[in-house]
């Protein structure tokens, strides 16, 4: 079990993030790539999400072979593309990744009644993607607003994270970051020493066990 990053399960995922462009993100997802097989599709919005993140922490370029990138700069482009893949998609389909997924359909230009009606279709068509298709979707958001918790009333699951001096910090309701790896050495936490061996016996009690107080020599 990698004690650094949660298994992204079948189902649609919602990482909440700290700030739009948080690398958080990107080590998660190469984390998952670099552990299955298939086509991942990445569906970007208004590159926020910068694919050269992915690059700088892959081990080699090969590693990222099966990555598809489509990027949208507006709130019609991006539910296009959403549309898109559900025909692109197939039984060789491993993956979705939809950062910042609601970033574009807050755009003033759009009347509400329009903005929330296109958002709930894009999300909607993602949940229903990672359930026929029985693959991880992730989305990320950053922030409290409605578009957030639309995702969060369809995920099956939240990922919280946090920066640390040490690397992100992932928490879910089955899940936390024990121990962070760095070059040539490792962080770990107490949860981690728990996790490995248990927690310690409670102190020895003798009144417990019937020995009195006047039993007890000096």
């Amino acid at each position: 079990m990698d004690e650094t990053y949660p298994d992204l399960s079948p189902g649609l995922t919602l990482l909440r993030t700290e700030h739009p462009r948080s690398s958080s993100m990107h080590r998660l997802v190469l984390n998952h790539i670099l552990n299955a097989e298939g086509v991942t599709y990445w569906l970007d919005a208004g590159n926020t999400a910068s694919t050269y993140a992915l690059y700088d922490l892959a081990p080699s370029r090969r590693a990222l072979r099966n990555v598809k990138v489509a990027r949208a700069f507006t709130a019609y482009q991006h539910h296009e593309l959403v549309r898109m893949t559900v025909s692109e998609a197939s039984p060789r389909t491993s993956f979705l990744v939809a950062p910042n997924v609601g970033t574009l359909y807050r755009d003033g230009d759009l009347m509400t009644v329009e903005r929330e009606g296109l958002f709930e279709s894009s999300v909607t068509i993602l949940a229903e993607l990672a359930e026929v298709l029985d693959v991880p979707v992730l989305v990320t958001a950053c922030g409290d607003n409605r578009e957030t918790e639309l995702v969060a009333e369809l995920a099956e699951t939240e990922i919280d994270v946090e920066r640390t001096k040490y690397g992100p910090r992932y928490e879910s309701e089955d899940f936390e970051t024990t121990v962070y790896w760095m070059n040539g050495w490792f962080q770990t936490t107490i949860p981690y020493w728990v996790d490995l061996f248990g927690v310690a016996p409670e102190e020895y009690s003798p009144l417990e066990h019937g020995i009195r107080p006047e039993d007890i020599r000096a």
